[in-house]
C-alpha cells in the first residue's frame, strides 16, 4: 500500500501574497479490527504496516503475548466505490480465542479508569514484569535517539502530521521506526515488529516517542517488557505513577542535549558532571 499521503488543494497566505496550491496531508483512515469475524475496535490510523499494528495492539491488551498466538491476519471485507480493497479491515485468528466476556477489554487513557485502579489493572495483566536490574544507557546516547527518530520520519518531512516511534539499542542503533497520525498506534507498529522478530520481552531496548508520554504510552511498553521510554515531550501525571509502579525508566522533555528523569535513574549514566541545585 502507498496511501500514506494524499494532496488536497489549500490557499496559502504568507507576506509574499496569496498563492493555491496542492499540499501533501498525512491519510487517515480506518482500521476495524476482528477476532476470529468478530468486530473487535476500530482506530483511525496511518495506513501501513498494519500488521505489526495490530500485533503490537494486541501485545499491548495482553491478549497475545507471542507472535506464535496468532494464527493468521488478513485483509477481508472494505471495498470503495469503484469495488477495489480498501484494505481497512483486518481479521486475526489467535490460536485460543478470546472469550466473548473478555472482549470489552480496552483499558487506554480515554477509558475513564484512572489512579490506582489503572495501575492495579496494568500491573496485574503484564506477562513481562521489568527486571529489577536491565540495561544501563550513556545520558549522551538517549540525547541523541530523537535526532536519529527524526531523520527517519520520511512521511513527516512531507506532511509535517505524523507521530513517531522507534526501538533503539542501549548503544543507540535504531531497529525499527515507524510513523502514524496516532501516537499510540506508532508504538503499537515498532512493538509489533518486536514481537514478530521474537524480540518481546524486550528488556533490552529502548522506546523513543516524538510527542509526550502518556499513562497509555507507558502501559504499552511495560506491557512490552520494555525498561526505558524516553519522550520529546512531558509526560502526563499518571504516567510518572505507572512508570514507578512498574519499575520503569521514564525520560521526558528528551530535547538537544537536557532531559528530565522522572523514574529510575539508575538506567542512565551521566558523562558530564551535574551541577547541584
Amino acid at each position: 500500500m502507498s496511501r500514506v499521503t494524499a494532496r488536497r488543494k489549500m490557499r496559502r497566505i504568507s507576506p509574499g501574497g496569496v498563492v493555491e496550491r496542492p499540499d501533501s496531508l498525512a491519510v487517515e483512515e480506518p482500521l476495524e479490527l476482528r477476532l476470529d469475524g468478530q468486530s473487535l475496535t476500530v482506530t483511525m490510523r496511518t495506513p501501513g504496516n498494519d500488521i505489526d499494528l495490530v500485533h503490537g495492539f494486541l501485545l499491548g491488551e495482553g491478549i497475545i503475548n507471542a507472535a506464535e498466538d496468532v494464527v493468521s491476519a488478513r485483509y477481508c471485507a472494505g471495498t470503495d466505490e469503484n469495488g477495489h480493497n480498501t484494505y481497512n479491515v483486518l481479521d486475526v485468528q489467535l490460536r485460543t480465542p478470546l472469550p466473548v466476556q473478555a472482549r470489552n477489554f480496552l483499558t487506554t487513557s480515554a477509558c475513564g479508569l484512572c489512579g490506582k485502579t489503572a495501575l492495579d489493572e496494568v500491573r496485574t495483566r503484564t506477562r513481562f514484569p521489568l527486571p529489577t536490574t536491565s540495561i544501563t544507557v550513556d545520558s549522551d546516547t538517549l540525547a541523541a535517539m530523537p535526532d536519529q527518530l527524526r531523520t527517519r520520519q520520511t512521511v513527516f518531512d512531507a506532511t509535517g502530521g505524523l507521530h513517531a516511534a522507534g526501538l533503539f539499542t542501549a548503544d543507540g542503533t535504531a531497529l525499527a521506526v515507524r510513523e502514524d497520525i496516532g501516537r499510540h498506534n506508532a508504538v503499537d507498529k515498532v512493538l509489533g515488529w518486536a514481537l514478530l522478530e521474537s524480540r518481546i520481552p524486550a528488556a533490552d531496548l529502548v522506546l523513543i516517542v516524538s510527542g509526550r508520554a502518556s499513562f497509555e504510552l507507558v502501559q504499552k511498553a511495560v506491557m512490552a517488557g520494555i525498561p526505558m521510554l524516553g519522550a520529546v515531550s512531558a509526560p502526563s501525571s499518571l504516567a510518572v505513577d505507572l512508570a514507578n509502579e512498574s519499575g520503569l525508566t521514564l525520560v521526558g522533555f528528551l530535547r538537544g542535549d537536557t532531559m528530565n528523569i522522572y523514574t529510575r535513574a539508575d538506567r542512565l549514566t551521566v558523562t558530564d558532571e551535574v551541577a547541584a541545585y
